[in-house]
């Protein structure tokens, strides 16, 4: 069956809720001096900061999925938005690094569980051809919103103080994300039993129950994986803008970076859909996992503006390419029953990357003064996440 034309508008929605949600996300780097110099921190404090909202909606997602199953979409992601917006307004207020913890770190944090996976999980059930290619355009809001809302708040905070650049942000989220998340829908049923029995994936068009895809070799690969991989996605989040202050580069140069980690991961989504959907989106992620921990060498040689500018870019493509396809990956091998708290699960694999990657990362620097032993251990992780996501592409499609 044809995906009907609301198709297109469900992914510009859900391309408008990632935009935001990981805009705030990745406004982190733009606050971080900000919330150093406030609250007298080191940067393994700081950066507790981000660890816990990542920790938090990578947890919480797979609730957000099952709410989105329930419930659908629009009103988990709403309730989601409403959530962010009411932390930042609260970090606003914060008189101490522990309520920016509370506020930043767990309310943000639970309000982007309820937006990421309900939104991006909402698009795959409208598609069977276009799959990857609707994914793909979806997910590159997460690269919009990197790439700008950083860097406007950065020059934001010169002429304002970070507390009022702060309740702007909220304001922003609050208005824009409300609009785009009224405009999410699920498909019809028809269309989504078309979806399940679509290009690569047998069957019967219901799918696998969430308790059966746990069940599977696959996921467990696929989970392994992306767990596998977290440090090595956040890392750079966090600490690439502080790596370049460390060598005397000005504060938009070193903000900008995560700018252009948005540029690369922008294009990677808008590209990668379709040619994973000819090269194989498995055979894809095993090659993304290889190129992702390769872009390291680059960080860990530069030794100013040049190298970081194509570390950045050359991370981004990577990084961006391969989230962008997991969603897919899961609709291919797992059907469209429990999309929703699939892709939620698997997202959790992230949490403990997310939450103690870029923290070790901020310890190890307070203790050696650099950062060239973190780009050591990511190397490595990224090797073993490139063998388990080989052993799913290997263990392949679940039969239902």
């Amino acid at each position: 069956m044809k995906e009907t034309p609301y198709a297109w508008v469900v992914v510009w929605a859900t391309f408008v809720c990632l935009a935001l949600i990981f805009g705030v996300s990745y406004s982190f780097a733009a606050f971080f001096e900000s919330f150093a110099a406030e609250f007298s921190a080191q940067r393994a404090d700081v950066s507790w900061i981000f660890g816990l909202s990542g920790f938090v909606y990578f947890v919480l997602g797979a609730g957000g999925g099952m709410l989105a199953d329930r419930f659908g979409p629009r009103i988990v992601c709403s309730a989601g938005m409403a959530l962010i917006a009411l932390g930042l307004l609260a970090t606003s207020w914060a008189t101490s690094l522990l309520a920016v913890y509370v506020s930043y770190g767990l309310l943000v944090g639970l309000g982007i569980a309820l937006v990421y996976t309900p939104s991006i999980a909402s698009v795959q059930p409208w598609f069977t051809t276009r799959r990857g290619l609707a994914g793909g355009i979806a997910s590159s809001g997460v690269g919009a919103g990197t790439l700008l809302v950083p860097v406007l708040v950065a020059l934001a905070i010169g002429p304002m103080p970070w507390r009022e650049a702060m309740r702007s942000l909220a304001l922003g989220v609050l208005v824009l994300g409300l609009l785009a998340a009224a405009l999410l829908r699920r498909a019809p049923a028809a269309l989504t039993s078309a979806a399940s029995a679509g290009p690569g994936v047998g069957g019967s068009a219901s799918g696998l129950t969430l308790g059966e895809t746990l069940r599977s070799p696959t996921f467990r690969w696929l989970y392994l994986a992306v767990v596998l991989a977290s440090p090595v996605m956040f890392i750079p989040f966090a600490h690439v803008s502080a790596s370049a202050r460390d060598l005397g580069l000005g504060e938009a140069f070193a903000v900008g970076l995560v700018g252009l980690i948005g540029v690369g991961s922008l294009v990677g989504r808008f590209a990668i859909g379709l040619l994973a959907d000819r090269l194989g989106r498995a055979q894809t992620l095993v090659l993304l996992q290889l190129s992702m921990g390769a872009s390291y060498v680059l960080w860990g040689a530069a030794g100013g503006q040049g190298l970081l500018v194509v570390f950045a870019l050359w991370f981004g493509l990577s990084y961006g390419s391969m989230v962008s396809l997991l969603p897919a990956i899961c609709m291919d091998y797992f059907g469209g029953r429990s999309v929703a708290g699939v892709v939620g699960t698997l997202y959790s694999g992230a949490a403990l990357g997310n939450l103690l990657g870029p923290v070790l990362a901020g310890a190890a620097f307070d203790g050696s003064g650099h950062y060239l032993g973190v780009m050591v251990v990511c190397g490595v992780l990224s090797l073993i996440a490139t063998w388990a996501s080989l052993k799913t592409q290997r263990s392949g499609q679940v039969r239902y």
